[in-house]
């Protein structure tokens, strides 16, 4: 039998007085976790059970291949770890009442007696289920980041790569940080004032949904009412009308006017008025909007409208800066002095580099007004986090890594010292064995991939150095500095001409780091729910290899099976394999790697003046910090969020003005509305809800693709052709010529 939980009231730290069952130094310094996580547990509850693996793989399985498989689509949905988390609930309940509960034994384990049912579905199978699934979306990510450079060889610079050799950097560049992280656990996961709130999250989800429910209508019940809605609606949108994906009444309104289509594109321009009747819209590139606080969608609201509404109005329109107007004004693709497409293929020889002759002939790369500007608020927002950081929360960081050296063990700590620790030389062994397979990557099939076996190990330990730190402040604070610029930026400058040593030298710098805080963040998670340790690092691994493994199989598939797939002047125009994520990838390793920044943002190049946005970045959170000690009676002042105002455009390119405005709009209905005056309802059912819509568009969009998309059965008519917007792609300046646009 489990335990009495021991829970404060709301708001009030317990009183040892009255509690005495409560040890004083048990007590979480964290309020929030005190308010949250039980301060009980029981060691006897099974985990490794029949349940909890097939559930767990076959969760992980799933959603490695729909994350895949919608990573080339037009609206790339991320179906992450909460649809798993609210589905597998009756599932599990439905297998421990089904499932025999007959005992057997199995040679060579002696006596000890095995069943596939060992009774009641239990909150930890559930975690455990959880964390597989997580490992299938990449920790929310969708899929392994490592396949954008397969898809960007053989879609983009149509050139070919090993499957081996692909294989190899997928599991590496997903596995090798790990390693470290596993070693940093006695300080970013043991002590309490490292307390990750993003975990707290998952942690009330999960004591809700375990929770006794007598509704009329159940969680269970509602997800499947919501799921078969979802699934049936998304047949319209993703087949028979999927012009109401992208629904920008401004452009039929003005059907000959470049300006209007402009502002009015929610595709490719800036989106005014555009809506959707598509979940896969509303949840694309940021997710579901059901999961967001709302403080943070206003954030995010206010930064895009200060970027998308004035900033670039007044640099393309009024400024006309580098000539924006010979460009089209919100566009990925690189460009020619005279506004054409560039023929990136014909600046690289046969070496896989840049060729110099055939680049002079062109000239220089020129961006389109967002583009560019995008680029130096993403500048903006990594210095302005550092720091934000450093200022506002540097003083609580130090304090709370100082107390977790000498700070006693809270409760949780205490309860997991039941379990059997992870020895140190399985970290050791998986850092050793992942960097020796990394070498031979680098060296016995250099050709491969371009890195040298240096950059290999500069690019580690730009990782191992960053991991610390920046899991301190996820850990303390929830917000995650990213080092993809920085990466990309180091070796563009260091060894420029080589786009794939680029792209594998970011992977490997940017991914370990990202993957190591993720692995961190999952054992967290464990911690509170007292998961045995061992069992948690075996399903994260686990989980990693096999969804890399089914990542890899799903686009080598598409990639030699969709004919132009990723090509959008080459594609139909209701086709949904364009690609937009992979799109900006490759003309990163365009920019950074092929071109090299020194020919885009150095001497050489057009847009040296972006380099200001990082000392502006980095000014403004200091600006802030003293207005508030200036005037700290006025409360709103530290409500000015920099890191999250600069970089709430941070998801477009590849994401469009419509995912914005319709993310916004569903979330402020979700999560203000609807939370303020149904709150019981928000309580039991949004979550659901969310997983139920993912669940439902993914089901119906596999079942499209193999039915009618596979051998292309369709038919055309206008609202199967796209929104209708085709000369918001037009350039403004006159003697521009571009093919279907007016010449002024």
């Amino acid at each position: 039998m489990a335990s009495q939980e021991l829970q404060p009231a709301p708001g009030k730290k317990p009183d040892p007085e009255n509690h005495p069952a409560i040890d004083p130094d048990d007590i979480s310094p964290i309020e929030q976790v005190r308010l949250t996580v039980t301060n009980t547990d029981d060691p006897t509850l099974p985990v490794w059970t029949f349940r909890m693996w097939f559930l767990g793989l076959f969760s992980c399985a799933l959603l490695s291949f729909l994350n895949q498989f919608f990573a080339y689509r037009t609206e790339p949905l991320v179906i992450n770890q909460i649809t798993v988390q609210v589905a597998a609930l009756p599932i599990g309940h439905f297998m421990a009442r089904t499932l025999p509960t007959t005992r057997f034994r199995i040679p060579g384990f002696g006596k000890r007696l095995f069943s596939v049912n060992p009774g009641p579905f239990n909150i930890k199978e559930h975690v455990l289920i959880t964390i597989f699934a997580n490992a299938g979306s990449a920790f929310g990510s969708g899929s392994a980041y490592a396949v954008g450079i397969v898809s960007i060889i053989k879609a983009f610079y149509r050139r070919n790569i090993w499957f081996l050799a692909s294989w190899l950097l997928i599991i590496t560049t997903q596995v090798l940080g790990y390693g470290w992280a596993g070693l940093l656990r006695k300080y970013m996961v043991e002590p309490a004032h490292m307390w990750w709130p993003s975990t707290l999250v998952q942690v009330s989800l999960f004591r809700a949904l375990h929770e006794k429910d007598e509704q009329r209508i159940t969680r269970a019940k509602f997800f499947l009412i919501a799921l078969i809605c979802s699934f049936s609606w998304y047949a319209v949108p993703g087949y028979l009308f999927s012009t109401l994906t992208n629904i920008s009444w401004v452009c039929w309104l003005f059907s000959k006017s470049v300006t209007a289509q402009q502002i009015g594109s929610g595709m490719r321009g800036l989106g005014l008025g555009s809506i959707t009747l598509d979940w896969l819209a509303v949840a694309s590139f940021l997710s579901s909007p059901l999961i967001f606080p709302f403080f943070a969608i206003m954030n995010i609201f206010a930064g895009y409208a200060l970027i998308i509404y004035i900033a670039i109005p007044v640099a393309y329109w009024g400024l006309d800066l580098y000539g924006a107007t010979k460009f089209p004004i919100f566009s990925s693709h690189l460009f020619t002095a005279q506004g054409q497409i560039y023929n990136i293929t014909a600046i690289v020889n046969d070496k896989f580099e840049l060729d110099i002759p055939s680049y002079q002939e062109q000239g220089r790369i020129h961006l389109s007004m967002f583009f560019a500007l995008n680029y130096g608020f993403g500048f903006a927002t990594i210095a302005s986090t550092l720091t934000h950081v450093a200022f506002f929360y540097g003083r609580e960081i130090y304090q709370r890594y100082s107390a977790s050296y000498t700070g006693k063990e809270d409760i949780h700590t205490k309860l997991m010292r039941r379990y059997k620790d992870i020895p140190s030389w399985w970290f050791y062994l998986m850092l050793a064995v992942t960097l020796a397979v990394s070498l031979v990557l680098c060296t016995v099939l250099k050709d491969q991939v371009q890195m040298p076996w240096w950059g290999l190990l500069f690019a580690s330990a730009m990782a191992f150095t960053f991991t610390l730190p920046i899991s301190i402040i996820t850990a303390t604070t929830n917000q995650t500095p990213g080092l993809n610029i920085i990466t990309e930026y180091v070796m563009g400058i260091i060894l420029p001409g080589r786009p794939i040593a680029n792209v594998c030298f970011k992977t490997y710098g940017y991914m370990s780091m990202a993957q190591a805080v993720s692995f961190l963040n999952d054992f967290k998670l464990g911690h509170y729910m007292k998961i045995p340790p061992r069992s948690m690092f075996l399903v994260q691994f686990i989980g990693t290899v096999l969804a890399g493994t089914i990542n890899l199989a799903v686009a080598w598939w598409f990639l030699t099976s969709i004919e132009n797939i990723c090509q959008d002047d080459l594609l139909p125009p209701d086709s949904p394999w364009t690609c937009p994520g992979d799109r900006v990838f490759f003309d990163a390793s365009v920019i950074w790697g092929l071109v090299g920044p020194k020919r885009i943002f150095g001497s050489d190049g057009n847009y040296a003046a972006m380099n200001w946005f990082f000392l502006g970045g980095a000014i403004g959170p200091i600006i802030v910090w003293l207005l508030h000690k200036a005037f700290p009676e006025q409360s709103w002042i530290p409500l000015i969020n920099l890191p999250v105002l600069l970089g709430a455009t941070g998801m477009m390119p590849a994401a469009t003005p419509l995912n914005y405005n319709a993310w916004v709009l569903v979330g402020t209905i979700f999560n203000f509305f609807v939370f303020r005056y149904r709150k019981q309802w928000w309580q039991r059912y949004n979550y659901v809800l969310s997983a139920a819509l993912d669940a439902g568009v993914a089901f119906m969009a596999v079942l499209l693709y193999f039915s009618v998309g596979v051998e292309n059965k369709g038919f055309s008519w206008w609202g199967t052709n796209g929104e209708h917007c085709d000369l918001a792609t037009c350039p403004t300046a006159k003697g521009i010529a571009v093919d279907g646009c007016p010449l002024k």
